[in-house]
């Protein structure tokens, strides 16, 4: 169904906070299951059983101190003011790469339903639970001046007899508060569960079981047992430190294609760090292949370009200034039918025919440019979540590419992404055109910060022909760097140091680029200067106009950047396309 044309003016890049988008698509590290946004109680009233026998935790309210509660990194303090009720409260602060996490494990009965709710104020806050044999369950709130109450329900699995609730917030932002919890429900046999015991006092032993479990033409992946009493795990390389890591797998990137290393894993605790693990080696794969069309340059150039009157540009394709190498038409539609797509051309750019904007497409392929079609945007809802819709999405792309000589096809989905069937859709769109699909992805900066997320997955799973990553480096806040540092947007530091994010996790440095807003008022926030995206690619690949963070080694093959929009370009006279475009062809 083609939309109203009222409709497209919102049709932009995404304008949601950063956080709203990953929750609701579950692409938090650890994979939490959310309940929703949760209601939002008045601070007058009062939760039944805060301190009543029919509430199973310890201490619910922060009367004394942090009894029966651990919380991560020394993050959390019981506090007099402000509370909701009582004499005390929980204050916790993220720090770093800890997310200030407080938690207690109650015991529990298995097959039974549970309440938990709590209040929260201050900055982001986040209240769960989760078992042995229970899946984890979440809800949030972005944090306020007043007390908010959170809740949800958790059934507990067939063999559950241990539940953890935990509260925690979000790298990089304000301390959040919490008062009069409660977990209602039948009380297991064993009553509270005794906390974690001290730290161990002697070093950990050597981690064993290393095993080299995938290799990309730039990476390799470990993994290995865990290790009593390790606290982190360090990865060498060729008897250089390289990673260092709190989980049992990593993923070293930035290797050169076709060269074999050699890869010892250590454990470290507070007394110490162990004798390295028995040595293993791997070779990297050949350099990608695929993924360039018939013509995308070594360093490229992206723009998204409207079918839709924003109040930026009218833009007509054939208006596009040469500085673009890859434009991507925003939007497909979706139809009725789950995972299938269409594009309607919008009346208000002014084409006479569709034949006329067939046209120019064919004419900037004539250019060298490649246009491509866009699926996503923020309204752009399309969903591929089983097999059916990913043949959908599959031929109706194909489809599309035929009738208007598209080039390829740009993922933008910001509802949520199954990268199983995504992956499956990409692999049958590329086995139908080859080598020549150009094929981009413009994630946000939470779907890339650690591979699990399904965007990441999606990344890997299709890297022998995937042309670029432009992940959206604005609408956001501050976000986790390589080095497990916070940056916050708008900076250099903050492209150089996310980027390294996806150089050093598998992706070559050809498949990643740098997505800017083109102007202020392209974007809710993150826009930077034209002259700073140039420095972010001369710290990437040249090592020169870095900010504070320095890249851990050079990516000369960066493919380049991309900007939302050419419209929004057109709009300031094309200030950041000519500043940047001849700076990206400068780089080869």
């Amino acid at each position: 169904m083609t939309p109203h044309p009222s409709d497209r003016t919102v049709h932009r890049r995404p304008r949601r906070g950063r956080l709203f988008a990953a929750l609701t698509t579950g692409a938090l590290a650890g994979a939490l299951l959310f309940t929703g946004l949760p209601g939002i109680a008045t601070a007058g009233e009062t939760p039944v059983g805060t301190h009543g026998a029919d509430n199973l935790l310890v201490n619910p309210g922060f009367e004394s101190g942090l009894n029966g509660w651990t919380c991560s990194a020394n993050s959390g303090t019981a506090v007099s003011d402000p509370v909701r009720s009582g004499s005390g409260a929980l204050s916790a602060t993220p720090a770093g790469s800890d997310n200030a996490r407080c938690e207690q494990t109650v015991s529990v009965r298995p097959d039974s339903e549970y309440r938990l709710s709590g209040w929260v104020r201050g900055g982001y806050a986040f209240l769960g639970a989760v078992g042995p044999g229970t899946e984890q369950v979440s809800t949030w709130t972005p944090g306020s001046g007043a007390w908010q109450e959170l809740s949800l329900t958790v059934t507990t699995g067939p063999g559950t007899e241990e539940l953890t609730v935990f509260t925690h917030g979000w790298y990089g932002t304000d301390t959040y508060l919490v008062d009069d919890l409660v977990l209602a429900g039948d009380p297991g046999e064993g009553g509270p569960v005794d906390p974690p015991v001290d730290p161990p006092i002697e070093p950990p032993t050597a981690p064993a079981g290393v095993n080299v479990t995938g290799t990309t033409s730039t990476s390799v992946s470990l993994e290995w047992r865990a290790v009593e009493g390790a606290e982190r795990y360090h990865v060498a390389v060729n008897g250089e430190r390289r990673q260092t890591v709190t989980g049992t797998s990593v993923t070293i990137g930035g290797l050169s294609p076709e060269t074999a290393y050699r890869l010892r894993v250590t454990a470290e605790n507070a007394r110490g760090e162990s004798a390295p693990s028995a040595e293993v080696s791997a070779t990297t794969r050949p350099a990608p292949g695929g993924g360039n069309g018939p013509g995308v340059p070594r360093h490229a150039v992206t723009g998204y370009w409207h079918n839709f009157d924003n109040n930026s540009v009218i833009q007509k394709l054939r208006d596009v200034p040469r500085d673009f190498d890859i434009i991507a038409v925003s939007f497909a539609d979706a139809t009725p039918n789950t995972g299938e797509i269409e594009f309607n051309l919008d009346p208000s750019l002014g084409y006479s025919s569709e034949q006329e904007f067939k046209d120019d497409i064919a004419a900037k392929q004539a250019e060298g440019v490649s246009v491509i079609i866009s699926v996503g945007g923020e309204v752009g809802n399309v969903i591929i979540n089983d097999a059916a819709s990913a043949r959908r999405f599959a031929d109706s792309t194909l489809a599309l590419m035929a009738e208007y000589g598209f080039d390829g096809v740009d993922i933008d989905l910001e509802h949520g992404i199954n990268a199983t069937h995504l992956t499956r859709a990409m692999r049958d769109i590329h086995a139908a055109v080859g080598d020549d699909l150009v094929y981009t992805m413009a994630p946000q900066t939470i779907d890339m910060q650690h591979t699990g997320t399904e965007y990441f997955k999606l990344a890997l799973n299709t890297r022998d022909f995937l042309t670029v990553v432009n992940m959206q480096y604005y609408n956001s806040g501050s976000m986790m760097g390589c080095d497990n540092r916070v940056y916050s947007v708008g900076s250099v530091d903050f492209l150089t140091a996310l980027a390294c994010i996806q150089l050093e996790n598998g992706l070559d440095a050809s498949q990643v680029g740098i997505g800017v807003p083109a102007s202020p008022r392209a974007a809710g926030n993150g826009y930077v200067s034209p002259e700073t995206v140039n420095r972010a690619l001369d710290c990437l690949t040249r090592g020169a106009n870095c900010g504070s963070f320095t890249p851990p080694r050079l990516y000369p093959d960066l493919r380049g950047a991309m900007t939302w929009s050419t419209n929004w370009d057109a709009h300031s006279g094309y200030a950041w396309s000519s500043v940047v475009g001849p700076h990206v062809r400068g780089l080869s």
